[in-house]
């Protein structure tokens, strides 16, 4: 199928979709200290300034007569945004024109830049098809340790925070946001130019970059790859008139310093040079907007001044101790330059501001230049309180504390004003407008403060921003001291999350104790509760009515909530657990609850009509795992309304228990199977009835899907899952409308990534597809009641995104990919015309040979198809060496194919089905000896040096007893072949094996002692392995 082909099938099935929804297609958002330590670093790239156009990317190295840019913290009183006036209108987009986005569109775009804007809204019209099956729409939540920037200028209001991998433009007026994709890894770092034009973007991390947006149209204009190799950036600044950037690498031993001039050379930096050694990373570094040929960074304990000319930069790390005035210190949070001065300032932890200067001479004037040579000179107590912001703003010198409280001073750091009565957490930023207009004059109808002087005049001060690391945004208007807060989001890793079964709702909670409940569609906030200290929340679940939430914490309490209030229906929690609840369902008709605990437990409570201050009840509790619960389901008998439930463990059980029959404190199991031989089930769910056999469906470790029959528990049919790094930690249907005639798909989780997958499975690779979500690990997946959305929790980074999506770009992917047979030729290397294809096809016409007796005379049968018998013997020959009980997986899988449908046997089996079958069934990667090299480190013993070895009787024994059992004469055969004792073929070629004297042969050809290197190249014939697939293999 060619690319204009599947562009023509995209449009038309977006035109199909757009008519069964009768031309409405709704947006869900818009675009969306001493002069030791002196080092020259040079840098023998050779750059030269380009001219630059009006409007374009900025150029000149020197910065314009501004102060600093600004960047602070706030105080004053909160004021919550009320909820039907916070994030309301999901149509409204960017007031950006595309007349204007010409005119004002970067002079260098982005050259080898990998990275793309994120997608501009939900449901497109079908002349601008998505490419993408999933497109992130909208993200709850903030990275607590990257600091919110203003980006508040003339035309718009608006504030820069991140989320993950993901930076966000918010717009405080018609709360949108913009999304700016494009890093691989969570962003670590942000910096903005002081017209608020130009965004700089970076991340830590393997394959980390640097990325350069125009905030005004959202587009990547150039990418820095591996500004730090492997490490990435730690911190961060932009010059004033945004030519050039500064970067600091993540990682000591040594930490390096990067200067950029990003508008000419995106490949290599103008200047970099190694830090001096410290213990501590530097966490901080900024320009003098003054004199950008000046910067500064500090560590905790460590200040570095530096100076760069050309292609050099040096620089001076001066001393201070505790002992230098008599007073502790504390620990560095940041640095600035004081405007019109060679001095410059460092806050500590205690509430110090330490002031450097240039080195005075002995003899003669003092130096009145800037430079790098600076000692401290003061230590000056600011206040009691650790201070943990330190910036500037017009003649401002302004600070931030740990209780959340903003001081003005003046540049001889004389006390203006403060603010102390805002009821936020610790401040890392305090970030101003940009207003070229902006006078210091308070007009006469003004409510500004009156500053600290005996004058008391007001205090004119630019309107600002301001974030914590308790996740906090709040905007500060200057003009009446009115404070709005923006954000006030989760502080701790989320790994509850729960969409409401009836209305555009998502609740989420997290260990910071905080629960929210959001409509998604509106992204406006409905309500939220704090539990108190120690109840950190671990999983949460809406009943199938949408009338109680239920609630696991990691002290093992259990609460159901109201789900509109989300107030307890209970009077107390339950407390039946004795470690954290990881998972809890609700049954299809709301009369059951049950939990799992990671003590490895299942606890079931029932829904009581007979104490209405007592709705529910505790049932039992049963501890039928012995290793973690991966999932716990309920469902419905079948033909009867009555709840099934069963729990899926890592101990490869899977355990139904048996409700009808269990009384206070005795809940009875039902039934208990075992469903894997040696992978570990990752989880679980039901699946959809696209076929007229009900099924479960798993994920296992080994990347497969496993289709077992619910009333049987018969594995029915094994299948590739999505091989994308990891194996699937949660998978989830999508609703839809008519369960049985619509399409149906199925939503994915990786360690790190969210995806779709096209049902009914089939094996086929191109059915799915997979995007980077939270790269610090994805906690948990659930989908939107229509199906329309998937949202994902990212543990650690503390966020929930929200994917909208597009089922016609996955379609078209499938497609794209070939019919028929075509993917799975793929799969085989060398493809359809490959040798391994071959192989399989000469094997597939052998096993009719064999079928027919390999000696016999008599006319032989040619057909397209071999006995499934056969079946076995063509999987181990091409390498696929299945267990007895994978054999009978994959025989049932043939034989009970078409059952259902036609009450008959499939006795044979084609080329085409055999290689999909093979294709589905083999080892994702092939064979994977380390796990056999584990297994001798394991069970051996090791004498000095040498490699762990197993005594022969005891490897004979464990090969016989463990495991599938094998008989005597079944081991002595298979020994003694592998040995080339045999004739070739052994008794299944010949139909008969000769035992007598096998015993001492074996005696005689195996060692005493095997270790895995003997037992691999000797016994399994894997010497033919080179060296080289040995080591790409352990890698």
């Amino acid at each position: 199928m060619s690319e204009q082909e599947a562009q023509e099938y995209l449009e038309e099935q977006q035109q199909g979709e757009q008519s069964d929804q009768n031309g409405e297609m709704g947006d869900d958002q818009g675009d969306d200290p001493d002069d030791t330590l002196i080092k020259d670093g040079i840098n023998n790239n050779n750059v030269e300034d380009g001219e630059k156009q009006p409007g374009e990317v900025p150029d000149g190295a020197g910065g314009p007569e501004q102060s600093l840019g600004e960047d602070v913290s706030l105080s004053g009183e909160i004021k919550q945004v009320e909820s039907d006036q916070a994030l309301a209108n999901e149509d409204e987009v960017w007031d950006v024109q595309e007349s204007d986005i010409q005119e004002e569109k970067p002079s260098r775009p982005s050259s080898n830049n990998s990275t793309g804007r994120a997608p501009s809204s939900q449901d497109r019209p079908a002349t601008d098809v998505s490419p993408n099956a999933l497109n992130l729409s909208w993200s709850f939540g903030i990275n607590r340790h990257v600091p919110a920037i203003n980006m508040t200028e003339p035309q718009r209001r608006a504030v820069l925070y991140v989320c993950g991998i993901t930076a966000v433009l918010y717009d405080l007026d018609k709360h949108t946001q913009r999304l700016l994709q494009g890093h691989s890894n969570n962003i670590s770092c942000t910096c903005v130019s002081y017209d608020k034009r130009w965004i700089a973007t970076a991340d830590r991390g393997p394959g980390s970059m640097v990325i350069i947006w125009d905030s005004y149209t959202g587009t990547p204009v150039q990418t820095i790859f591996d500004a730090h190799s492997n490490v990435g950036v730690a911190a961060m600044d932009m010059t004033p008139d945004a030519k050039y950037i500064v970067s600091l690498s993540a990682a000591t031993q040594p930490q390096n310093i990067a200067i950029w001039d990003w508008t000419v050379n995106g490949e290599s930096p103008v200047v970099r040079a190694d830090l001096p050694s410290s213990k501590d990373l530097h966490t901080y570094v900024t320009f003098d907007p003054e004199d950008v040929s000046q910067v500064v960074s500090n560590s905790v304990s460590q200040v570095v001044f530096y100076e760069w000319t050309g292609e050099s930069i040096k620089y001076i790390a001066p001393e201070l101790t505790d002992q230098d005035f008599n007073r502790a210190v504390g620990s560095y949070s940041q640095s600035m330059f004081c405007s019109g001065s060679t001095r410059a300032l460092t806050a500590t932890s205690l509430g110090n501001v330490v002031v450097w200067d240039n080195i005075r001479p002995k003899h003669g004037s003092p130096v009145t230049k800037r430079t790098p040579k600076k000692k401290a000179f003061k230590l000056v107590r600011l206040q009691e309180k650790g201070i943990t912001v330190l910036t500037a703003t017009d003649r401002y010198i302004v600070s931030g504390d740990i209780l959340g409280h903003v001081r003005f001073y003046d540049q001889q750091l004389t006390l203006l004003n403060w603010y102390s009565d805002f009821d936020v957490g610790p401040l890392n930023s305090v970030s101003f407008e940009y207003k070229p207009s902006f006078t210091p004059e308070a007009k006469v109808d003004s409510r500004y403060p009156s500053d600290a002087t005996i004058k008391a005049k007001s205090f004119v001060t630019r309107d600002y921003i301001i974030s914590t690391t308790a996740a906090q945004i709040a905007h500060v208007i200057s003009d009446g001291s009115h404070v709005t807060m923006i954000l006030n989001e989760h502080a701790s890793a989320i790994h509850g999350l729960v969409a409401h079964p009836n209305e555009p709702w998502i609740a989420v909670g997290s260990y910071s104790g905080l629960l929210q409940v959001w409509n998604y569609e509106e992204k406006s906030l409905i309500v939220s509760r704090k539990f108190s200290r120690g109840n950190m929340i671990r999983c949460i679940t809406f009943d199938p009515k949408g009338c109680y939430l239920g609630v696991g914490f990691t002290n093992g309490s259990v609460q159901i909530l109201d789900a509109i209030t989300l107030e307890d229906e209970c009077p107390e929690p339950f407390r039946y657990s004795r470690d954290a609840v990881t998972h809890c369902a609700f049954s299809h008709d709301s009369l059951w609850f049950a939990t799992a605990d990671a003590d490895f437990c299942v606890t079931v409570y029932e829904a009581s009509s007979v104490d209405p201050e007592q709705p529910w009840t505790y049932l039992g509790k049963y501890r039928a795992h012995y290793k973690p619960i991966r999932s716990i389901l309920f469902g419905v008998a079948l033909d009867s309304d009555l709840p099934r439930l069963l729990s899926l463990g890592e101990d490869r059980s899977l355990v139904e228990y048996d409700l009808k029959r269990s009384a206070v404190d005795d809940l009875k199991v039902l039934a208990t199977e075992r469903i894997e031989q040696s992978a570990v089930p990752q989880c679980m769910t039901w699946y959809p009835p696209v076929t007229k056999e009900q099924f479960y469906l798993t994920a296992n470790d080994q990347f497969k899907f496993k289709l077992y029959n619910t009333t049987t528990t018969m594995c029915r049919h094994t299948f590739l899952s999505p091989t994308y790094g990891t194996p699937l930690q949660k998978i989830e249907v999508l609703p839809t409308a008519d369960v049985v005639r619509d399409k149906r798909y199925m939503a994915y989780i990786t360690t790190d990534k969210v995806g779709l997958n096209m049902l009914p499975l089939d094996g086929n690779p191109h059915n799915s597809m997979a995007s980077i979500a939270h790269p610090s690990g994805v906690t948990n997946l659930v989908c939107s009641n229509d199906g329309r959305y998937i949202f994902t929790t990212g543990g650690t980074d503390a966020t929930t995104l929200m994917w909208q999506v597009n089922v016609i770009a996955l379609e078209a992917g499938s497609k794209l990919g070939g019919d028929g047979l075509i993917p799975f030729y793929g799969l085989l290397e060398g493809g359809r015309d490959g040798e391994h294809f071959r192989e399989l096809e000469n094997y597939f016409y052998y096993a009719q040979i064999r079928s027919q007796g390999v000696d016999t005379t008599e006319m032989r049968a040619i057909s397209d198809t071999i006995p499934i018998s056969e079946v076995p013997y063509v999987m181990r020959a091409m390498g696929h060496y299945s267990s007895e009980q994978e054999v009978e997986d994959m025989i049932n899988e043939v034989k009970f194919s078409r059952y259902v449908d036609t009450g008959e046997y499939v006795n044979k089996i084609a080329l085409g089905d055999l290689i999909r079958l093979y294709v589905n069934h083999r080892p994702a990667f092939g064979l994977n000896t380390a796990q056999l090299s584990h297994a001798f480190e394991v069970l051996g013993l090791s004498d000095g040096d040498e490699a762990p070895s197993i005594d022969r009787g005891e490897l004979l024994d464990l090969l016989q007893t463990k495991g599938e059992h094998m008989t005597d004469s079944d081991l002595t055969e298979y020994i003694t072949t592998l040995l080339g004792l045999n004739p070739e073929g052994g008794s299944s070629e010949l139909g008969s094996y000769e035992i007598e004297g096998s015993t001492n042969l074996i005696e005689e050809f195996l060692p005493d002692r095997i270790n895995a290197e003997h037992f691999l190249d000797d016994i399994l014939g894997f010497g033919l392995m080179s060296e080289d697939s040995r080591e790409i293999e352990a890698q």
